[in-house]
């Protein structure tokens, strides 16, 4: 299996990077893990309903483009399913039967384009507070790697 991380921004903090890279090396035993880094566009202070909806256009497009019709596509977005660590692992067996490829996608500051929260197979939420999207990687790669412990029954679950 496949599992590709898309992400709207650039990753400065060096504890994120650390963390995700732990992760990652972690995940490597139960798939072959990918993230993508894209390029946000630059939100100006005070901007209009019209230019953000152009930055979430333009920034919807770079992410749609980074994916396959093939792939199996879950979107953080705030007004996602709240799911449980639980059922995250248990849409991995879904996912799996559909496509070899799961892929996540974490937007930008503004969020997701309708048109990648409409191409997803599932918008998820891990919750109703709001976290950076860089923080939101480092967290949602520790999800899938904790998805794929508790699929084998490990502790590090408890």
């Amino acid at each position: 299996m496949r599992v590709k991380i898309i992400s709207v921004g650039k990753l400065k903090e060096k504890y994120l990077k650390d963390g995700i890279a732990e992760y990652v090396k972690r995940l490597s035993r139960f798939a072959q893990v990918e993230l993508l880094e894209l390029a946000d566009e630059r939100t100006p202070d005070n901007a209009s309903d019209k230019e953000n909806e152009q930055i979430l256009f333009k920034e919807g497009q770079r992410i749609l483009s980074k994916i396959s019709d093939r792939d199996f596509v879950m979107a953080m977005a705030i007004e996602g399913k709240l799911i449980s660590s639980e059922d995250l692992s248990t849409s991995f067996d879904q996912a799996m039967q559909q496509s070899s490829t799961l892929v996540f996608i974490i937007g930008g500051s503004l969020g997701l384009a309708p048109e990648v929260k409409k191409r997803a197979n599932a918008l998820i939420s891990f919750g109703r507070i709001t976290l950076p999207h860089q923080l939101m990687r480092l967290v949602l790669t520790e999800q899938i790697y904790r998805g794929f412990m508790i699929r084998e029954g490990s502790p590090y679950h408890k």
